[in-house]
């Protein structure tokens, strides 16, 4: 059987551009190579698209220096990338994408759009699962209707701090310090603060304005931080459970991914009956938002109730080393190498 080829598409413009480098890196050292050519297409933070020769020069960062432009064509009859190289195009056709892409312009459903005009198959969550579980407010609304317990929240828009003073009030009428303040589409918590009073409300706010004009204030749950794997298409399995133990006050972008004693638990101790709800929350979730291939499903124990709570779904996860959703998988016995094989094959499936 002749090999088929998978286009890796990692960068980006997002604040996860970094991140997004590492996954591919696994995800690519992960596929088969006797079933598929690799194609790499890197997107710079300008949002240019290169074909990239190696995994080691997308590690080496060498990649943005690539001058072989890369561009997939929206036209469903030709079914890959356009490369350019010293002046001269051609078409190379794909058979699959894996679009190893975190956060804004990645994991949306604008790539996810894109890709859908192309009609070539593609790794993970479709358009509206990505673009509503991205955006954070739509998520809570879509999870209000589950019966699932989330944070308490309040939406602000940006163009709203204008008006300060209302802005604060009317947060204030709802929570009570401390709150979290976030963009409502950003990732790995970019932008995201904690707020213990008025004017902290305030630099909060105006720092998560900088990353989206919509802004997402909730009330702070005080517990342990679970995770949970979703896998499948028509019939999602959830993994086992996993446990955030951040190095910081919270789990933000520095405590993940520079601060070595910020840790991961897999299968940690919990009450009992906490895992098969957590479990049961997060295909519940997954298929509310319509999901398909993968999402990692983050949630709260909150102390001395021992009640489980929605935090946020991720339709793209990391694959970095240290990324929680193939740590829960590999605990299941399957490996990274086989989970990105059955990945490709759910993008056939769809």
């Amino acid at each position: 059987m002749s090999k088929k080829t998978v286009a890796v598409l990692f960068g980006g413009q997002s604040s996860e551009h970094e991140v997004s480098c590492i996954s591919a890196t696994t995800i690519i050292s992960n596929i088969n190579k006797e079933s598929y050519d690799v194609l790499l297409i890197g997107i710079t933070k300008e949002g240019h698209w290169v074909k990239v020769n190696s995994v080691e020069d997308i590690t080496s960062g060498k990649w943005v220096l690539s001058t072989v432009d890369a561009i997939l064509s929206p036209d469903a009859t030709k079914k890959g990338f356009y490369i350019t190289k010293n002046g001269a195009t051609n078409l190379h056709k794909v058979d699959v994408i894996f679009p190893a892409l975190h956060g804004m312009y990645g994991e949306d459903g604008t790539v996810q759009g894109l890709i859908e005009l192309s009609q070539i198959p593609y790794v993970g969550c479709g358009v509206i699962a990505s673009a509503v579980s991205m955006d954070k407010f739509y998520t809570k609304i879509i999870v209000d209707t589950l019966n699932i317990r989330q944070a308490k929240y309040v939406p602000v828009h940006s163009y709203q701090l204008r008006d300060m003073d209302s802005v604060l009030n009317r947060i204030e009428a709802v929570l009570s310090y401390p709150v979290f303040v976030k963009p409502s589409n950003a990732g790995s918590s970019q932008g995201v603060s904690k707020a213990h009073n008025k004017d902290e409300l305030l630099n909060s706010l105006l720092l998560a304005a900088e990353h989206d004009r919509k802004i997402l204030v909730e009330e702070t749950i005080v517990g342990r931080e679970i995770e949970c794997a979703v896998l499948g298409g028509l019939e999602p399995k959830a993994s086992g459970i996993g446990e955030i133990l951040a190095a910081a006050d919270f789990y933000d972008y520095d405590a993940k991914y520079n601060n070595a004693e910020s840790k991961t638990l897999i299968s940690p101790v919990l009450p009992e009956g906490v895992a098969e709800k957590v479990r049961k929350y997060a295909v519940e979730i997954f298929r509310a938002v319509d999901g398909f291939g993968l999402s990692r499903v983050d949630f709260f124990l909150e102390k001395d109730t021992n009640e489980v709570v929605f935090n946020e779904i991720n339709t793209l996860p990391g694959f970095t080393s240290i990324s929680m959703y193939p740590m829960l998988w590999e605990e299941k016995g399957i490996s990274k190498q086989e989970l990105v094989e059955k990945l490709i094959q759910l993008s056939f499936m769809r």
